[in-house]
């Protein structure tokens, strides 16, 4: 994991996750007007740890383009905000919604292969989250991520599958982009990727970020 090739690697991964981050918000800010019984206010966000006894995956998907080329990734932190394990996946060509409910699968198993057994799945993804929690039918188009999680969320241990904005979310999203510089499959990490605790330092610090929301009136 040294070198300057490594470390050139990282910094086009931090690149793309940057970019990410920027093309989604000028898509939010694109979307239609709210209706008129709504006004906006703006909040602070940041990353929230797990409380005690509990740990948190992270967990993120991210599609290129119109190329549809796809990656995942996720890490598992205590409460003190520390990487106790992460992964970034290669997932060749799906939809955005398969690529994060294919980051929950991985997170949640590798949670479980450690012997956690009170985990708090965050995903920014509010689409990804409903399915997982309305899933009923093995015929839907994600019906196969769908029934591997909800198989997962029966075992003995407690999980709590939560939605965070995105800029709650930017360690996890930095595992996504870079899975898109790794070959195809799901790659673990036993030391973490350097470029990572750029991240995980953001967080624990207690920056935040503003967030408009649409509130009813």
């Amino acid at each position: 994991m040294d070198g300057k090739s490594y470390l050139e690697d990282g910094l086009i991964c931090r690149i793309k996750a940057w970019f990410k981050i920027a093309e989604q918000a000028k898509q939010n800010s694109d979307l239609c007007s709210p209706p008129s019984n709504t006004h906006r206010m703006d909040l602070q966000v940041g990353w929230k740890p797990p409380r005690e006894g509990w740990v948190q995956v992270q967990t993120d998907g991210s599609v290129l383009g119109d190329s549809l080329a796809a990656a995942a990734g996720g890490l598992i932190r205590d409460r003190f905000g520390r990487c106790l394990d992460a992964f970034s996946c290669n997932l060749g060509v799906c939809s955005i919604t398969s690529a994060e409910l294919k980051g929950a699968t991985v997170g949640l198993e590798r949670a479980w292969q450690l012997g956690f057994r009170a985990v708090e799945l965050n995903l920014d993804s509010q689409t990804a989250i409903n399915i997982i929690k309305n899933w009923q039918d093995d015929d839907h188009q994600h019906g196969l991520f769908a029934s591997k999680i909800g198989q997962l969320l029966t075992r003995d241990w407690q999980v709590e599958v939560k939605h965070v904005f995105r800029e709650c979310n930017y360690s996890a999203d930095f595992l996504a982009s870079k899975g898109h510089c790794l070959p195809f499959g799901t790659h673990y990490f036993d030391v973490c990727d350097p470029h990572l605790y750029h991240w995980l330092l953001y967080d624990v610090m207690g920056n935040t970020m503003t967030r408009s929301i649409n509130m009813m009136i």
